[in-house]
């Protein structure tokens, strides 16, 4: 009877034994089958500047990429899709990597109750419209966010000695690089082109869709020049640049003297 007692608590005891031995293993598995660490929370995608974007910069696909965060740490506002970025104007600037807030960006081409279009400007600047006389602007190539230098051929007189008489003047038209760098915040005017396939030629489409200003953003001193040469009857020009370009391009005014002595042009009666 004793020998039969003893049996029963051996056989009690290994199968606690075996009972503890699955729950410890239970647990371990269910540790080490658990993320820890800062991957421990959900994942989700944001759209985060794929470079580095100044103040007031029109984003575009390649600007723009997804990330992964972990959900606690994905900022209030965060994009979720490129489509809420592309085409809107940065408010502040973006470093590679960043998550782009909604609060960050404005769209250029919303316009208000009074018409006014959403226009992000400095304290320093002014915008100011000009005419779209340039071939840039009709051809429709120029865009919100490009960059651009504006190039004015202006007539000066050619000989503006002390104590010259008004009859001995001639003007001589002269080239130059009168602004450089400046940001294109929009373009206003012009008829839209129409929808239909066969509404003419291309060339009607496109005279049709051509706006009838640009609108840049200047210092207020700039701005000044850049009425004056206007008023002054100078044909302006717009050349565009090469994305993320903003440096100063050294260039020298072109006239006649210059046209003749860098190409060797022979002047004279021995020609």
């Amino acid at each position: 009877m004793a020998r039969l007692r003893g049996f029963v608590w051996l056989a009690a005891g290994v199968v606690l034994a075996l009972l503890a031995g699955l729950v410890a293993y239970t647990t371990l598995s269910r540790v080490t089958q658990t993320p820890t660490g800062p991957d421990s929370s959900p994942r989700i995608t944001v759209i985060a500047a794929n470079r580095n974007i100044p103040l007031r910069t029109v984003l575009t696909l390649e600007d723009v990429r997804e990330i992964e965060l972990p959900a606690d740490v994905v900022p209030e506002g965060a994009l979720r899709s490129s489509d809420g970025a592309v085409g809107r104007l940065t408010m502040n600037p973006l470093y590679p990597g960043e998550a782009i807030l909604e609060q960050e960006l404005v769209d250029p081409n919303v316009k208000s109750p009074d018409g006014r279009k959403a226009l992000y400007l400095l304290e320093d600047e002014v915008l100011m419209a000009i005419p779209a006389q340039d071939l840039l602007s009709r051809l429709g190539i120029l865009k919100a966010g490009d960059h651009v230098d504006l190039l004015f051929t202006l007539s000066f007189p050619e000989n503006r000695g002390i104590g010259a008489s008004s009859g001995e003047d001639k003007d001589q038209p002269a080239t130059f690089a009168l602004l450089q760098n400046v940001t294109v915040v929009g373009l206003a005017g012009g008829v839209p082109a129409p929808n239909g396939g066969d509404s003419g030629s291309d060339a009607e489409t496109q005279e049709a869709s051509a706006p009838d200003a640009v609108l840049l953003t200047i210092a207020p001193q700039d701005a000044l020049t850049l009425k004056y040469a206007i008023d002054a009857g100078g044909t302006i020009d717009i050349v565009m640049r090469a994305p993320g370009v903003e440096r100063p391009f050294v260039t020298d005014p072109v006239d006649i003297d210059y046209l003749v002595n860098r190409y060797r042009i022979p002047t004279g009666s021995g020609r």
